[in-house]
């Protein structure tokens, strides 16, 4: 195991209640909701790659709501939350919930049956006059994640998307998305390649392109560092576009980093100038396309290479109008270096 992926206790830390814990879930999945939406409508990708984005946070989210269930009434353990530059799940978590789905047969012969728990819980609530037993609440959470959660929507390490044609007037050839969760920053990042495929190579390809991706671009890397390895491993494939979507961290209450926005947010929780609601979200999109190609290899065995251009990368903040008046006061050199003006969000719902 590398040093990156030794976790330190803010990598897989626990929450300090399940009020905290409801608190969090709601907060991801409304602010993941919020930003799928305002990279839409704010043109930061095209409408193609806006929805492949949507559907691989629409399993990421099922899989966070996936942990929500399994743990909700385990007085044992808890989800474990990086909350080092990132604010999503520890990726073991994800393993988890794989492995546990994985062995769902052999969980669901030992719970009780749903009949005798609702008998259980009318008579502790009727008969007794008691409210339900933690242990019974447990089961019946339980029965719900091994009955009703499916594995193959689980978000792993590395999701594959689907080869088709861009619709790109500019960039007319394939696109081919795929999104990995890395596992030394506990993020997640959502990734498109467009390229050109001669056609008499292009039956048998498809299993090929996904083996490389699913081997040499299932990590955070130097984008131009992927772009050869996969035009290396692909000599019949000719890319000329990669782009990356990296999402988050996410900055709010919970956040426990030295990013200066975290600190300019928790700050402004201390303060009392924002509500304890506030978050917002640093989104970056790297870039890089080809600009030539060269020959490599000898004389018997030559291969066409792209010789990739800089990468370009635009860094994007997401939050409520009040963060944002909070950063502009308090740190407007962030604020400068970014690749346009904060995308404004909508305020998380006040809590109760």
């Amino acid at each position: 195991m590398s040093l990156n992926h030794i976790t330190t206790a803010l990598d897989a830390a626990s929450l300090e209640s399940k009020e905290q814990y409801v608190f969090y879930h709601k907060m991801v999945d409304f602010v993941l909701k919020e930003t799928i939406a305002a990279v839409s409508s704010n043109h930061l990708c095209t409408e193609q790659e806006a929805t492949f984005l949507k559907q691989f946070c629409d399993v990421l989210l099922y899989s966070i709501d996936a942990m929500r269930i399994k743990y909700m009434y385990d007085e044992e353990d808890a989800m474990k939350i990086d909350l080092t530059e990132s604010g999503f799940p520890n990726y073991l978590e994800f393993r988890y919930l794989y492995n546990d789905l994985a062995l769902k047969e052999n969980y669901t012969e030992k719970l009780k049956g749903v009949d005798e728990l609702k008998e259980a819980f009318l008579d502790r609530l009727l008969r007794e006059k008691k409210h339900v037993r933690p242990s019974q609440l447990y089961q019946a959470a339980s029965i719900v994640y091994y009955t009703k959660v499916q594995q193959r929507y689980i978000f792993n390490r590395f999701v594959q998307g689907k080869i088709v044609p861009s619709q790109v007037k500019q960039d007319p050839g394939m696109i081919v998305s795929w999104s990995f969760y890395d596992v030394s920053l506990n993020r997640p990042f959502v990734c498109f390649m467009y390229f050109d495929v001669d056609k008499k190579n292009k039956d048998g390809l498809k299993e090929e392109i996904y083996e490389v991706l699913s081997n040499s671009a299932d990590r955070k890397m130097s984008l131009d560092t992927m772009a050869y390895a996969i035009d290396k491993k692909l000599p019949k494939v000719y890319p000329y576009k990669l782009k990356r979507i990296d999402l988050g961290p996410l900055h709010n209450v919970f956040a426990k980093d030295v990013h200066e926005i975290t600190h300019t947010v928790l700050q402004g929780l201390i303060d009392k100038t924002i509500p304890l609601e506030s978050y917002a979200l640093s989104l970056t999109i790297d870039e890089i396309e080809s600009e030539d190609i060269f020959q490599e290899g000898g004389f018997f065995k030559k291969q066409t290479i792209q010789r990739w251009g800089d990468v370009n990368s635009k860094k994007y903040l997401l939050a409520p109008h009040r963060v944002i008046q909070l950063l502009y006061a308090e740190v407007p050199e962030l604020i400068d270096k970014l690749e346009k003006a904060p995308i404004h969000l909508t305020e998380f719902p006040k809590l109760n």
